[in-house]
């Protein structure tokens, strides 16, 4: 008796010793766990620490720990021991298996058999794995924060076991240690993202707010449209294209952007339009990868341009920050009052440019002493002007196609404006008609339309009369259908007795001589016989179409010119046909230019 009870109070003793160094190493795996967790480093190796301490103590042939991804199904994080990659890549929905019932349990579970067991329910994708791999018993404690249950710590074993409580408790408690490393990561995770935030946004504004002071400097320092388009390029990088009014523009890039491909005028009108419509900056995608924004320049209801903001979209990132959109909008505003400042320059310019003209036109012949003072102040030298020029546009009214006259003014140290209802320029002129013709060219350009430009030099000072036979002259080309044409009146010389009043007389004689005896007619028997003769020759004497223009009947007509040759009193189609025609013509242009 007394051998027995000695033995088994050995065996007592033993077991509790081991108990205790099982115990003892299990705190000290806690310990280490809590200790990792104070660390602050990252998250997987926090979990991995976790696995491999809970692993040890446990025993299983493998430990692994899930999380509940975004995708809202289960995968691994961290394991140990002997498994397959293909199982550590597994992702199950978080509804099935042993998984789901932890998780919606928010407790712990297992099974002695996991291919077998009736107690939970199977997803045939992971029952294939677990075959593959061999699990069979496999215990599953929660990983909860919060309330809420993010993942699960797994023991696997190869053969069936029951799991107890001990073991149960032990893996429960490193699960416990899993979630408050999981929300301290994400907790400091979130902190280093809000303070980077932070620092990001404080550099923008800091970037914005030095942006804005450069380009109210540029302003301020009398700069151009094109320096703060430069100054816009510089800073965003890429290119900025400045848009004014009519459309062509300048393309500014910053030294260390290579070339965007240059959109089309109809892609560049549409983005514009909406940029109008809209008021706010407008981002699209371009070709060859290329990010366009569009912000409209306006004052109130005035469109007065765009800026074009054109970059490469760095892989795939073709969103641009939301600051930069901003200063893009705020550069149009100094744009704005920028435009509208040299607006007013070039208008109070184009002013005192057409009243100097107006002058010199009304008290011509001659300067005085005062006009000379005020173009001298111009840098225009009054007496070289000797050359008028009158425009005409179909398209365009005389006050609007004066606008463009006073650019080309300013280049040629003239002097352009609106007179008489003519849009006018008086210029210095070596080449006459090299002149016109350039000046033509230049707005045809401008324009994209027909125009006429007439010129006629002004010999001592008196540019009323020049203009005068400019303005008659345009009338009569207008009248013989060419319309679109820069000449002086000597091109048509051949129409002088029409355009100069000088030789008005030449004109009555001749008009006399020729079909006077008509006119005459015409006037006491109020007939048409003039008009008639017109139609004719316009027709090429041909009967037939000649009675269709007039709406007459074929014997109507002939007897019409059978009369003309009576009060003719010639063979009027065989004698002096060519002076009749000449006649007829001149009748006709001669109500033009008045």
């Amino acid at each position: 008796m007394s051998n027995t009870t000695a033995s088994s109070t050995t065996v007592a003793v033993e077991a509790e010793a081991g108990s205790l160094v099982r115990r003892q190493r299990e705190l000290a795996s806690l310990y280490a766990t809590v200790k990792s967790l104070t660390a602050l480093g990252e998250l997987d190796e926090v979990l991995q620490s976790i696995v491999h301490h809970a692993h040890e103590l446990i025993g299983t042939d493998f430990t692994y720990l899930s999380l509940v991804g975004s995708n809202g199904r289960l995968s691994a994080r961290a394991a140990e021991g002997t498994v397959s990659p293909t199982f550590l890549a597994a992702a199950i929905p978080t509804n099935v298996g042993l998984g789901g019932k932890v998780l919606a349990s928010r407790s712990p579970h297992w099974v002695r058999n996991y291919a077998t067991s009736t107690l939970i329910e199977h997803d045939p994708n992971f029952d294939r794995l677990v075959v593959t791999e061999e699990l069979v018993a496999l215990l599953g404690v929660p990983l909860v924060i919060r309330g809420e249950a993010v993942g699960a710590l797994f023991a696997a074993d190869r053969s069936e076991r029951s799991f107890q409580a001990d073991e149960i408790a032990l893996l429960n408690a490193f699960a416990d240690h899993a979630a408050v490393a999981l929300d301290n990561a994400r907790l400091y995770e979130a902190s280093r993202t809000a303070l980077h935030e932070l620092q990001v946004a404080y550099r923008k504004t800091e970037r914005a707010q030095a942006m804005h002071e450069a380009l109210t400097g540029v302003v301020l320092a009398g700069g151009t449209p094109g320096e703060v388009a430069q100054l816009l390029a510089d800073h965003l990088g890429g290119s900025v294209t400045f848009l004014d009014r009519t459309g062509p523009a300048l393309v500014h890039r910053d030294s260390a952007s290579s070339a965007c491909p240059s959109p089309s005028e109809s892609e560049l009108a549409e983005a514009v339009e909406d940029a109008r419509r809209s008021g706010r900056c407008t981002t699209s995608a371009g070709a060859g990868g290329t990010t366009r924004s569009v912000a409209a320049i306006q004052a109130g209801d005035s469109y007065l341009g765009a800026l074009v903001w054109s970059r490469q979209a760095a892989d795939g990132d073709d969103v641009p920050d939301a600051m930069d959109l901003r200063t893009l909008e705020r550069a149009t505003h100094i744009l704005g009052l920028l435009i509208l400042k040299e607006r007013a320059v070039a208008e109070a310019g184009e002013r005192l440019s057409g009243e100097l003209l107006t002058e010199l036109m009304v008290g011509s012949p001659g300067i005085n002493p005062a006009q000379r003072a005020r173009t001298r102040a111009r840098n225009i030298d009054a007496d070289r002007l000797d050359l008028v020029l009158v425009a005409d546009s179909p398209t365009l009214s005389s006050t609007d196609l004066s606008r463009h006259l006073h650019d080309i003014a300013r280049d040629r140290a003239g002097l352009a404006g609106e007179h008489l209802g003519r849009a006018t320029m008086i210029l210095p002129g070596e080449d006459d008609e090299q002149t016109v013709t350039e000046v033509h060219n230049g707005l045809r350009r401008t324009l994209g339309g027909p125009v006429t430009v007439v010129g006629e030099r002004a010999t001592g000072h008196d540019w009323a009369r020049a203009f005068a036979l400019a303005s008659r002259c345009g009338a009569v080309m207008r009248a013989l259908g060419h319309t679109d044409l820069g000449a002086t009146t000597r091109r048509y010389a051949l129409y002088a007795m029409l355009f100069d009043p000088e030789r008005a007389g030449e004109l009555d004689r001749f008009l006399t001589d020729s079909i006077g005896p008509l006119l005459e007619h015409d006037r006491r028997r109020g007939t048409d016989l003039v008009d008639t003769l017109s139609a004719y020759y316009v027709h090429h004497t041909n009967v037939a179409a000649t009675a269709r223009a007039l709406h007459l009947h074929v014997n109507t007509l002939l007897k019409r010119l059978d009369r003309a040759g009576t009060v003719l009193g010639t063979d009027w189609r065989r004698e002096n046909d060519l002076e009749l025609q000449l006649g007829l013509r001149l009748h006709q242009l001669r109500a033009t230019p008045s």
